[in-house]
């Protein structure tokens, strides 16, 4: 295994995450080019040009490419518009292989359905085996909508299942994205592989034994919140998918039932409009206002790496209210750090957050549930701890270095059948 193509339409890797269509994928993608690279696989990444500023190829770390592909117009162009830009795109990604020696890629990596449909174009031309990671799943989404938000379109439900029949080897996040693409799409058992994302454990870790206390209040200084008083932080795009109203909504119910425990209360919303979010991107802010909890609420712009990792060791919980959520990223990172997670119980999340040993799971989405397991936590500085610790060792469990390495793993059994495929192929045609 030599060289890889990893391909992202529609979005790039170099972008910010935790606005626009950035988010953990972006994450992924990074974390585990530069961790292949280093195992010795060149990577290249195929991501749609968005500016006529930056440059054709970017190296994003040694032995990683970004190579950005002309493919409609550099701005406007929502997601749900890609898909009329995927003959451009596959036309751009065949042109650079074509500049190649004959051979030149081993395999493609394709991350989402558009990238899936032009893994599969390329795989057939370059006769090398296609892996795919869905990272979200249409029909999970639809059966999971949160109110207000609207289906993906059949357009989309249509291109995954032909990209879940045409590849030839499908990574499911866990178990439970296993059994999604078994039971919603009919994926073989056999061609799919549970290859579970990471943590950065050198950057997520939390603050020195000791220097808590301080660590906490430089990090809530350089992010303008208040020094004391229960912190809970919500981290992600600001969309109806990932709930950050429920969030709100349970503070509010929390505090009409409890106001001494919620009096010195902060609730951190750290993230951009994204998706359906984008129709109106004030509206989390006129929510607030609305429930009469402006006071306590603060937003953020998305956060470089380094300070997200600072405010999750200023946080006392982090918040992932998502109505789907392929594995959740973000309450990976929190628990690294040493900060418990309240999570709902869908998608990835029951094992990325192991309930009452690094985190807490709600079982629905009604804020006075959420109400009642806040108040429990605030309430409880002792439980909090414990919690913290139990987080901090279940996250030690997920690195991007075991994630790189089962990813080479199932490339390396990919690559082996599709030469053999290719090779008997060869024989019969002999014959």
């Amino acid at each position: 295994m030599r060289r890889l193509a990893t391909i992202s339409v529609h979005t790039s890797p170099l972008h910010q995450p935790g606005t626009g269509d950035a988010g953990g994928m972006n994450v992924y993608i990074v974390e585990v080019s530069k961790r292949l690279a280093q195992a010795g696989v060149e990577v290249e990444i195929f991501t749609r040009a968005t500016s006529s500023d930056v440059p054709r190829t970017v190296e994003l770390a040694p032995g990683v490419w970004v190579q950005h592909v002309l493919a409609g117009p550099f701005e406007g162009l929502a997601k749900e518009d890609l898909s009329a830009q995927l003959c451009a795109f596959a036309q751009g990604v065949l042109r650079a292989e074509a500049r190649r020696t004959p051979g030149w890629y081993d395999l493609i990596h394709s991350h989402y359905w558009l990238s899936g449909q032009v893994g599969w174009l390329a795989k057939e031309r370059w006769g090398v085996p296609l892996v795919h990671t869905a990272h979200t799943l249409a029909k999970v989404k639809n059966s999971l909508l949160a109110e207000g938000d609207g289906p993906e379109p059949v357009t989309r439900v249509i291109g995954e299942e032909q990209v879940v029949a045409e590849a030839d080897r499908l990574v499911a996040n866990t178990e439970a994205e296993a059994r999604e693409l078994s039971t919603w799409y009919a994926a073989p058992a056999d061609r799919v592989s549970v290859v579970e994302p990471g943590v950065d454990l050198n950057r997520f870790r939390p603050a020195s034994l000791g220097c808590e206390e301080v660590v906490r209040r430089r990090a809530r200084q350089a992010l303008g919140l208040p020094e004391t008083g229960p912190l809970v932080t919500f981290v992600g795009r600001v969309q109806p998918l990932k709930a950050p109203d429920v969030l709100l909504r349970a503070v509010a119910a929390l505090r009409a039932t409890a106001p001494d425990l919620t009096r010195d209360l902060t609730v951190a919303v750290v993230g951009g409009p994204s998706g359906s979010g984008l129709d109106r991107p004030s509206a989390l802010i006129e929510l607030a206002g609305s429930l009469g909890i402006a006071s306590q609420v603060r937003f953020l712009p998305p956060q470089p790496a380094a300070a997200l990792a600072g405010l999750y060791r200023a946080s006392d919980l982090v918040a992932v209210p998502s109505y789907s959520e392929s594995f959740g990223l973000v309450a990976l990172e929190a628990q690294a750090c040493g900060t418990p997670v309240v999570a709902a119980a869908v998608g990835g999340l029951p094992t990325v957050v192991a309930d009452r040993v690094s985190g807490v799971l709600v079982d629905s989405h009604d804020p006075q549930d959420w109400a009642r397991v806040l108040g429990q936590l605030v309430a409880a500085p002792r439980w909090r701890a414990e919690l913290a610790r139990g987080a901090v060792g279940h996250a030690s469990r997920f690195s991007w270095d075991l994630t790189a390495g089962r990813l080479l793993a199932v490339y390396r059994e990919a690559v082996t059948e599709n030469r053999a495929r290719l090779a008997a192929q060869l024989v019969g045609s002999r014959l």
